[in-house]
């Protein structure tokens, strides 16, 4: 299979014609291999229009996701990364989101909920020569405060809400974008912290892949 020719499609037939004009992340898209963060069984699918499951953690199904393209194509736009910012990558499953935020931005941590999916991820970015980015393990509702503040946060899939313990590690104008909402399709909303505040605004509809590590139990009324 001619994988360039299918990142070109990719960024031609679903990336561009849903507004995504930034340069320098379309640039990222067309380098960055998509099919090197897949199982080798699922590389022919690396490109297609959807979310891939790529990895089964610790919650069973869903399985982690690649996300769909355009999806997290839109999401990276949005949050209008700088080549100083630091950002963290949550959900990050393989490395691929990691990989194209590292073309990006200065430094990239990658968050994964167990040591072998974390330990997996970076090993692959490893191999594809990824040098600002590293990948550590712990609960994706927690974050990773060690290395913050953060001027973005990109979480890779559903959450109900985004946890205050989240948001409170964004520096001083940071960004922090997820797919908000478990009924089909959920809003993406983007969120600033401005004066320690942080506030959201929808930027697009999308549906991803829910991430049961932010799923609200119910409650029981007696």
């Amino acid at each position: 299979m001619d994988f360039a020719a299918a990142r070109h499609k990719m960024v031609d037939n679903q990336v561009r014609p849903n507004g995504v004009t930034d340069r320098s992340l379309v640039t990222a898209l067309l380098e960055v291999p998509r099919e090197h963060y897949v199982p080798s069984a699922k590389a022919p699918m690396a490109y297609m229009d959807g979310d891939l499951p790529v990895a089964v953690v610790a919650h069973g199904k869903p399985d982690r996701c690649l996300l769909k393209p355009m999806v997290l194509a839109r999401m990276i736009q949005a949050l209008e990364l700088a080549e100083t910012d630091r950002v963290l990558d949550i959900a990050c499953g393989t490395g691929y989101s990691t990989a194209v935020l590292a073309r990006l931005a200065a430094r990239v941590v990658g968050l994964e909920e167990t040591p072998a999916l974390a330990e997996s991820a970076a090993k692959l970015l490893a191999s594809a020569g990824v040098e600002n980015a590293s990948v550590v393990a712990g609960p994706l509702e927690a974050g990773w405060p060690a290395d913050g503040p953060y001027d973005a946060i990109l979480i890779n899939g559903t959450v109900d809400s985004v946890p205050r313990a989240l948001l409170a590690q964004l520096a001083e104008g940071g960004r922090l974008i997820a797919v908000v909402g478990t009924k089909a399709p959920g809003e993406v909303i983007l969120y600033r912290s401005v004066n320690r505040e942080p506030s959201g605004l929808p930027v697009f509809d999308a549906a991803a892949p829910v991430l049961p590590a932010f799923v609200t139990p119910p409650t029981f009324v007696f």
